[in-house]
């Protein structure tokens, strides 16, 4: 990710504190945004996408002492495991219904924490996720928020050829989005974030 994960993840955890808790970790393919030095109670690592939680499990492999961690290759809807805390990193938007997808993690945990695009994202419309992001904000909003921390920062991309390999999974409406970042370079694209305690 051209982001800076490591500012993305000093946010997390000064806005929620994970430690001591059971965690359900929604989207934790590929290893997310966790400090390996916070020491949760258990993490529930779920993700649809099996080869992304295996090499989430190689990365926790080789972390010294890690917690104990459990991994579930399934749609989150399909869950029924309880814990302290549901976390989506980065995924509530590309929920087919973010609604449904808060009521149920709503009868997992008592804390539900959304990490996400901020509507109006330069990123999120470059990425063509403006309308998901739009989605699940309205969802998020009428969950009953109890705090929120907003902040921006940057994708980073040194060529227009990064870039467009970042966005091609996207598709052609996307590369045709970013067709006027042709000839440059040192490419920065702010990304506005939200973190949600619901």
């Amino acid at each position: 990710m051209a982001a800076d994960n490591a500012m993305l993840s000093r946010h997390l955890h000064r806005f929620y504190d994970f430690s001591a808790k059971v965690v359900l970790f929604v989207g934790a393919g590929g290893g997310g945004l966790f400090d390996p030095s916070v020491r949760p109670q258990k993490w529930i690592a779920i993700d649809r996408d099996a080869e992304a939680l295996e090499l989430l499990r190689q990365k926790i492999a080789v972390q010294p002492n890690p917690a104990p961690t459990e991994f579930i290759a399934a749609p989150f809807e399909t869950v029924q495991i309880p814990g302290d805390v549901v976390y989506f990193e980065f995924c509530l938007h590309e929920f087919h219904d973010p609604q449904q997808a808060l009521a149920h993690a709503r009868t997992l945990a008592k804390d539900i924490v959304v990490f996400d695009h901020a509507p109006g994202s330069l990123w999120s419309f470059y990425a063509v996720e403006d309308e998901l992001v739009r989605r699940s904000s309205d969802a998020v909003s009428r969950a009953g928020v109890r705090h929120c921390s907003a902040f921006r920062t940057e994708q980073r991309f040194p060529s227009y050829e990064e870039l467009s390999a970042k966005l091609a999974p996207q598709g052609l409406a996307a590369l045709a989005r970013i067709a006027n970042f042709a000839k440059e370079r040192d490419i920065t694209i702010p990304m506005d974030c939200l973190l949600v305690l619901l």
